[in-house]
């Protein structure tokens, strides 16, 4: 991503003319350009890369490299059809090799009664169709439609595990604790011990690379909660979209962020408001410690109902297929 310069200032002319001494603090912030372009493509072509692995991981087993695909799209068009239903933009929808896929939308205010949905839109609807596929295959025995029903009913159940960023972590997390970040970490922790457990006990060795990677996200995460506690001192704020932040406080963040990241950001110094090479990149993390505004509409009786379908499906329903089959 490439910043965009406001078209009102004169490239041609030096930055260290007379003129330019008091610019800095009043230089407008680059333009956070979306990359609506190309998506459909990549996602295409990591379906692809995806499915390639997969043969020589199965064997060459068609109908079982199909049926894992078939299930994880309907999966995460079950999100991205929430999220268009929600109004949410830039939504689009990836695959990455062997791990899975997501789906990312943006949305300048966050409603938890919409997100708890858009979560819930994933795993429900698989698991409804794994459920009703195993059914029908136990009164009219069918091995193809077992095999497609389990997949259906095993993969979204697992989904719905209370660890993130599996979509039971994250109903969890939106319902109780999105903005408390002391219990979010101790939280992540948790799901990151448990999640490289399973892969142990598993042998499961590339699903190693989720927690790994889940790690350095806390890392950074901690890191840029301790920007947000200076933002918060200042009276900056930082509960806002790109879009509405003031130029000021976009230096100022940025600057923040250059003391706090100054190895992964050597060479750019703080306090130097002129745009980088590397901008693009900074306009992302500027981006990741904003917080979108969060509006808590789940009233008590309706976090009962939510909780009560996550246990039903989670629980219950797993024990009524066992009890029917046998």
């Amino acid at each position: 991503m490439e910043p965009i310069e406001p078209e009102h200032i004169n490239e041609n002319e030096p930055l260290n003319e007379p003129n330019h001494e008091q610019q800095p603090l009043g230089l407008p912030k680059p333009v956070l350009v979306q990359d609506k372009k190309n998506w459909v493509r990549k996602s295409i072509i990591s379906l692809a890369i995806y499915a390639f692995l997969f043969y020589f991981i199965f064997n060459g087993d068609f109908s079982y490299i199909a049926a894992v695909l078939v299930v994880l799209l309907i999966h995460e068009f079950g999100h991205f059809f929430a999220m268009k239903a929600f109004n949410y933009s830039n939504v689009k929808l990836f695959v990455l090799p062997l791990l899975g896929a997501y789906v990312t939308g943006k949305k300048s205010l966050i409603s938890q009664r919409q997100m708890s949905i858009v979560i819930l839109a994933g795993p429900v609807p698989g698991i409804i169709i794994g459920f009703c596929l195993l059914l029908s295959s136990y009164y009219y025995p069918n091995e193809r439609i077992e095999m497609l029903g389990n997949i259906f009913f095993l993969l979204n159940l697992f989904n719905l595990l209370p660890f993130v960023p599996l979509d039971g972590g994250r109903l969890l997390e939106t319902l109780f604790i999105n903005h408390n970040h002391t219990i979010r970490v101790v939280f992540t922790i948790i799901s990151i011990m448990a999640l490289a457990v399973l892969a142990i006990i598993t042998k499961s060795l590339l699903f190693l690379i989720i927690p790994v990677s889940m790690v350095f996200d806390l890392i950074m995460e901690i890191k840029n909660q301790k920007i947000r506690e200076y933002l918060e001192q200042e009276n900056i704020n930082y509960t806002t979209d790109y879009a509405d932040l003031p130029n000021k406080d976009y230096w100022t963040i940025r600057d923040c962020i250059l003391l706090s990241f100054n190895k992964r950001y050597a060479g750019i110094q703080a306090g130097v408001h002129q745009y980088s090479v590397l901008e693009g990149g900074i306009i992302q993390h500027v981006v990741a410690v904003l917080k979108t505004p969060f509006i808590k509409d789940v009233k008590v009786l309706e976090k009962i109902g939510i909780i009560f379908t996550y246990v039903l499906f989670l629980i219950l329903l797993p024990a009524t297929i066992y009890y029917i089959i046998n």
